[in-house]
């Protein structure tokens, strides 16, 4: 495969502190990516410095171009769609308007239409609540409505931050389970960040392992999952 996303001795800084230092890292097109490491390790900084929301140094290249400083309205617009942990959800806006907002770049009404139907499609929940606030949705399906409204961008790369934190376990695999096959139904790459790691390591093809801002391990998910080390300090075995 060929690679969608490129970093390049990446560095990235919250005002004069440096968080993370010299990554080289891909998201292969077509592929999901794993993301590891343990809280405070420079993961959701990195999502961030691929979105240009946070101050870069080095090289960020998305289909062949550099997107290092470039504003994060721009970089949405080449098909990078952000997940934030948290979620993010507008809470006093119905569902169906967290859609539209999604697709707030666009203009093709028939298109959103059909995109809004589409993630319901893979969320029947959101449908049977679009006119229910956001923020009176539970947990599961706040998590939902973020990734539908990701959807709604038609993103070539989706990075997710952390999308099993506070869930069900039931609710985690239907999330995992929806992951896996717009990744293969509609080859949508993605750059998963998740403490979940054994989880992550299922579903990926690569992962990177980083710890304070720093590259440590990269490799094929199966065999990053097979280091001894990994095994320990994340899959708990």
């Amino acid at each position: 495969m060929t690679a969608l996303v490129e970093t390049r001795g990446l560095c990235a800084f919250y005002g004069d502190v440096q968080v993370l230092f010299g990554l080289d890292l891909e998201v292969e097109e077509g592929g999901i990516t794993a993301l590891l490491g343990a809280n405070g390790a420079g993961k959701t900084t990195t999502l961030r410095a691929l979105c240009g929301m946070v101050r870069t140094r080095g090289e960020i290249r998305f289909a062949g171009s550099s997107i290092a400083g470039l504003p994060t309205e721009t970089i949405v617009r080449r098909g990078i769609a952000h997940v934030p942990e948290g979620r993010g959800t507008f809470a006093r806006q119905t569902v169906e308007e967290n859609l539209h907002i999604g697709a707030i770049t666009r203009r093709d009404r028939a298109g959103i239409a059909a995109d809004i139907e589409r993630v319901y499609g893979y969320f029947p929940r959101l449908k049977e609540r679009r006119n229910q606030q956001a923020g009176t949705l539970s947990g599961g399906e706040q998590q939902m409505l973020a990734v539908g409204r990701a959807m709604m961008l038609r993103p070539r790369l989706m990075l997710l931050d952390e999308p099993s934190f506070g869930l069900a376990p039931m609710v985690v695999e239907e999330m995992f389970e929806i992951f896996g096959t717009l990744n293969t139904r509609e080859r949508m790459s993605m750059l998963i960040v998740e403490q979940n790691a054994a989880l992550a390591l299922e579903l990926a093809s690569q992962a990177y392992l980083i710890e304070t801002g720093s590259l440590v391990m990269a490799g094929a998910a199966g065999d990053v999952g097979r280091d001894e080390n990994i095994r320990r300090s994340y899959l708990g075995y």
